[in-house]
C-alpha cells in the first residue's frame, strides 16, 4: 500500500499534471510526474481518447483533488454554485478559492493546501479576532486573518516567514508579513482570481446530466 506522499503523487500522475499537493517538492526533480509522466497502474502507458463524459469526469476529479475535498463536500459546492446568481462555473471557483485553508495557502503561509488545512484545524489563526479551526470557512471582503501570537513563536512559522515576505498573493488579498496578517480587500471575481487550470464549465456539465 502506498504511503500518503506516494498517494499524492499518484493523484498528479492520474491527472497528467502537477496539482502541487506536496508544495515545494513538486518543483524539484523528486516530483514523481517528472520521473513517470504517465498514469499509475498496469495500463498507465496506454493513453486512449476520452469521451466528453470522460473529460468532464477528469475535470471534476482534478478540481476535487486540487482543493483536497471529498465527493460529498465538492457536490455541495456545486449545488451552492447553481443556487447563487451569476454563472455557475464562476460561482464554483469563487466558493473554492474563498475557503480559509485556500486563503492561507494563497498567502504563502503554507506550501500546500493540505498543510494549510492542518494549520487551520490546529487553531493557529484568528478571523476578525476570533479563533477559528474550520478550513471550509468562507472568507469575505474586509475579513482579517491573522496568526495567533503564541503561534508566531513556533519554529515552523519562523522558518516560513522569509517565504511569506516574498509571497505574491492575488489582488483580492493583502498581506502584512510583520504582523502575520492577511486582509481580504476585494470581492473575489473571475478576473481577480486569475488564471485557473480548473475547467469549471466541464464540472457543471458533469453534474447537470
Amino acid at each position: 500500500m502506498p504511503n500518503k506522499a506516494e498517494a499524492k503523487c499518484r493523484l498528479c500522475r492520474r491527472e497528467g499534471e502537477k496539482l502541487f499537493l506536496k508544495g515545494s517538492r513538486c518543483n524539484t526533480q523528486k516530483c514523481a510526474l517528472t520521473k513517470r509522466n504517465f498514469p499509475p497502474g498496469m495500463h498507465g502507458l496506454v493513453r486512449g481518447g476520452r469521451s466528453d463524459y470522460g473529460k468532464q469526469l477528469r475535470a471534476k476529479q482534478k478540481a476535487k483533488r486540487t482543493y483536497g475535498l471529498r465527493e460529498s463536500q465538492f457536490y455541495k459546492y456545486y449545488k451552492e454554485a447553481e443556487r447563487l446568481k451569476g454563472v455557475a462555473g464562476d460561482n464554483l471557483l469563487k466558493l473554492l478559492e474563498s475557503r480559509l485553508d485556500n486563503v492561507v495557502y494563497r498567502s504563502g503561509l503554507a506550501e500546500s493546501r493540505s498543510a494549510a488545512r492542518q494549520l487551520v484545524t490546529h487553531g493557529h489563526f484568528l478571523v476578525n479576532k476570533k479563533r477559528v479551526d474550520i478550513p471550509s470557512l468562507q472568507v469575505k471582503p474586509n475579513n482579517e486573518i491573522e496568526l495567533r501570537s503564541p503561534s508566531q513563536k513556533l519554529s515552523y512559522f519562523r522558518q516560513v516567514l522569509p517565504f511569506f515576505k516574498k509571497s505574491k498573493p492575488p489582488s483580492w488579498m493583502k498581506i502584512d508579513p510583520l504582523k502575520f496578517r492577511i486582509q481580504i480587500v476585494n470581492e473575489l471575481t473571475k478576473e481577480n482570481i486569475g488564471e485557473s487550470n480548473i475547467d469549471t464549465q466541464a464540472i457543471i456539465e458533469f453534474y447537470s446530466k
